[in-house]
């Protein structure tokens, strides 16, 4: 630094000078270098706060923001619909729609993310305002219009979904045929508060593209499975069983109180797409009023060739009933649901029920069919306005079922002294009806239930001989 002389002062006062002039100095420097942070903290936040915005004005910059969507998410205003194992789990609205982790970089390397969040979601991008985000056209799951955002490059796919029991076709067609209609295309007949009720109580499961490849199903807390990941085959326990729950996956899997998991599991390691393939539950385009129509429905002469005629009691009872009658486990049943209301009120049950062939159009072959229990009754959709259906009485409630409980040796098949008749026919003994409680007789019927089922009891439809006294 330059020498400073003060004429005036004396050698002591000079030093003091230059010392005051040195501290004045320093003083002003270091008051211009801190200002920004400590003499004017109002602006600085708010410079933060820009910074903030900035780095969140995107639909992509909010949704990889986890501290910046816990600040702005909205409560819910109504839990999840659960399914038939209960509530969904609970997911908070933020991590239901967070992108991060492995599946937001997996997604970021598909090409999907190439068309941009709007391209699929419609809305307002570059923007930190949520309302603006999520103004217009909006549309938080775009499968919901999978013929126009899905089928642009899935146009084949998407054409065929149409079709596809996952549109909830079966069901459709139930509750419109109990209404007083024909079949699943008369549903949109139906009062709306009526139809409301199946998008929010039955469609909860009944999806489109996005439920099975992208996000969680409804029954498993919505929201998306895997930071947006796009999963070409859905997996079997998070996707596929929160769905099939209790009269599907929990069958397979064993979790039935008293049951084994299903030989095809055990021996095989099979999932739900070796036999379910993507063909299949896409649909193929042609109308189907309930999924034994499916032309692509698996069956198990597929893989067991000749099955006919490969035991006696194949040759015997091939075309008597199907083969779940013998190769099946007690499955779970329930009954008479309140829509949005007590629910089901015939409780879930362990059960076997064989009666006679439910669906005589479309699986011909077979005289005899394992039944389900269902959970239609008169006043399903009482909650909405509707105090009973007008033709309650046209269908049963018992369905033709097929559950995934297979075993090859269950109560029926296993020899007694070579008959295995012993276990499932019914035999008089004093009195005493054995196995009479495989069958579906009108005695175990409801009293709401007869007039609509009684035409697939087995009563008066079985040998007389198995009747008679030993």
């Amino acid at each position: 630094m330059k020498e400073i002389n003060y004429p005036l002062l004396n050698a002591d006062n000079q030093i003091l000078a230059r010392a005051i002039y040195i501290f004045v100095i320093l003083a002003l420097l270091s008051f211009m270098f801190f200002m920004p942070s400590c003499c004017c903290s109002d602006n600085g936040d708010d410079m933060e706060e820009v910074d903030d915005l900035e780095s969140v004005a995107s639909c992509e910059g909010c949704h990889t923001n986890y501290e910046h969507l816990q600040a702005v998410f909205s409560p819910d205003t109504e839990a999840p619909a659960g399914g038939c194992s209960g509530d969904a789990p609970h997911f908070e609205p933020y991590d239901r729609v967070f992108m991060g982790g492995e599946g937001y970089q997996a997604f970021k390397q598909n090409s999907h993310y190439e068309i941009g969040c709007v391209g699929c979601h419609n809305g307002t991008d570059k923007t930190s305002d949520k309302l603006l985000a999520h103004s217009g056209d909006f549309i938080s799951h775009p499968s919901a219009e999978y013929q126009d955002k899905c089928g642009t490059c899935h146009s084949e796919i998407a054409k065929n979904f149409v079709t596809s029991i996952h549109n909830g076709t079966g069901q459709k067609r139930k509750v419109a045929i109990r209404s007083g209609f024909t079949g699943s295309a008369d549903f949109s007949k139906l009062p709306a508060s009526h139809q409301e009720g199946y998008n929010k109580n039955c469609a909860t499961c009944h999806g489109t593209c996005g439920n099975c490849h992208v996000v969680r199903p409804l029954a498993g807390g919505g929201g998306l499975a895997n930071g947006h990941s796009f999963t070409r085959t859905p997996d079997m326990i998070n996707t596929c069983v929160v769905c099939h729950s209790s009269r599907g996956g929990h069958a397979y899997l064993g979790v039935g109180s008293g049951t084994e998991a299903d030989v095809h599991l055990t021996n095989k390691s099979y999932d739900c797409n070796t036999c379910h393939t993507g063909a299949e539950l896409h649909g193929d385009g042609e109308p189907v009023e309930q999924r034994y129509a499916y032309s692509k429905l698996p069956t198990c002469q597929k893989c067991h060739q000749k099955i006919e005629s490969s035991n006696t009691w194949h040759k015997v009872h091939a075309d008597d009933f199907n083969c779940q009658v013998c190769h099946s486990q007690d499955y779970n049943n329930c009954g008479s649901c309140h829509i949005h209301g007590e629910g089901a009120r015939v409780p879930s049950y362990m059960g076997y029920k064989i009666a006679v062939n439910p669906l005589p159009d479309v699986k011909s072959e077979y005289k005899f069919a394992l039944v389900r229990r269902t959970l239609a009754a008169p006043d399903n959709w009482k909650e909405y306005g509707v105090e009973e259906y007008a033709n309650f009485n046209a269908l049963p409630t018992y369905n033709y079922t097929t559950p995934h409980n297979i075993l090859r040796w269950t109560s029926r098949t296993k020899d007694t002294e070579g008959r295995c008749s012993d276990n499932c026919h019914i035999k008089n003994e004093g009195g005493n009806l054995l196995n009479k409680e495989l069958f579906l007789f009108e005695e175990d019927l409801l009293d709401w239930e007869k007039e609509a089922t009684k035409s697939i009891a087995v009563d008066s439809r079985l040998p007389e001989k198995w009747f008679e006294q030993n």
